[in-house]
């Protein structure tokens, strides 16, 4: 393929495309399959919907970006399945579309991220309109989109790969399946997925053996209590998306820990636990702490052969250390 700085930067990596590709072909089956990408870029999700089979009409307003397109769309021997042209995605005619897809810009004008969906480019009020146009219509979307936003029918997925959230996608109308979709994708392209209505809360119970750190990916799709549920756990406190469980239960969607030993917050008190211990390596992990982690690992002075996880959190509200370890 190639690329553009920019293009490189915003492109879907390909397993995720490629995933997305393949769950929308196979919904079009029986249709002729006929797809308009707005807002293409350098046409990753275009060529992933080509190679899938779908026939793909691949619209972008900037120049180099479509000339990138083209190029590898003749690259990837694909030209057959997809076109890309130069135009407004705003005023394309979508009337003979089975679906489209679009991925709104999410960079301001000096190239900087946009978190809130207000100044998408085209805007918010456009993605609604063509949701209303175009009911087989999936949308690539921020990580941080607010969930208010959402149309109630639609299926709001959040993905991440290998470890980072990287995007949701909204699928709407025929192709929604459930409510609140999590997608975890490993180093390794290994998938997991978990559903729900995203409107549960985990049951809140002690600290237990161990601590489970749930997938960003579970956190942004309020998937919590689901995962509470595999894994026979709870919060320890209500606001924060730890979990906790007396049983080590094997799981994709989380980072497990064997806690060690669980402190009131106090440097002094952490220090002291951490010297008798041995310990001069540690990671420092927090969720409701404002704990700079940086300033902290000053303060401890550690030295010693031994290595730890530092947890800085709440627990029934109050400020707490776990000291853990990975399992």
């Amino acid at each position: 393929m190639f690329f553009t700085r920019d293009g490189l930067e915003q492109a879907t990596r390909r397993v995720v495309a490629d995933r997305r590709a393949h769950r929308l072909a196979t919904a079009l089956e029986g249709t002729p399959g006929r797809v308009a990408d707005l807002c293409c870029g350098i046409g990753a999700d275009a060529l992933a919907m080509a190679r899938a089979g779908l026939t793909v009409e691949a619209i972008d307003r900037d120049p180099v970006a479509v000339e990138v397109a083209r190029a590898n769309a003749a690259a990837l021997n694909l030209e057959n399945h997809l076109t890309v042209s130069l135009g407004d995605a705003t005023t394309v005619d979508l009337r003979d579309r089975d679906a489209v897809f679009c991925d709104p810009a999410r960079r301001s004008s000096d190239g900087r991220r946009v978190f809130d969906a207000s100044d998408y480019s085209p805007s918010w009020p456009f993605l609604m309109r063509l949701i209303a146009l175009v009911p087989r219509t999936v949308l690539k979307l921020g990580p941080g989109i607010d969930h208010a936003r959402l149309p109630a029918d639609a299926e709001a997925e959040w993905v991440s790969v290998a470890g980072g959230v990287v995007e949701a996608t909204l699928w709407c109308g025929p192709l929604a399946q459930v409510p609140r979709r999590a997608t975890v994708i490993d180093a390794h392209g290994q998938v997991a997925e978990l559903t729900g209505p995203g409107t549960r809360q985990a049951p809140v119970g002690d600290v237990g053996r161990y601590l489970y750190d749930p997938d960003g990916a579970v956190i942004r799709a309020r998937l919590v209590a689901e995962l509470a549920d595999q894994l026979g756990a709870t919060l320890a406190d209500p606001t924060i998306a730890y979990l906790y469980s007396d049983q080590a239960v094997p799981t994709r969607f989380a980072r497990a820990y064997q806690i060690l030993d669980v402190l009131p917050f106090g440097v002094k008190r952490l220090r002291a636990a951490l010297r008798a211990a041995k310990v001069g390596r540690v990671t420092i992990k927090k969720r409701g702490s404002a704990v700079d982690p940086e300033r902290l690992r000053r303060q401890l002075r550690l030295s010693g052969p031994e290595e730890v996880t530092v947890v800085l959190t709440r627990v029934a509200g109050a400020q707490t250390i776990l000291l853990a370890s990975p399992l």
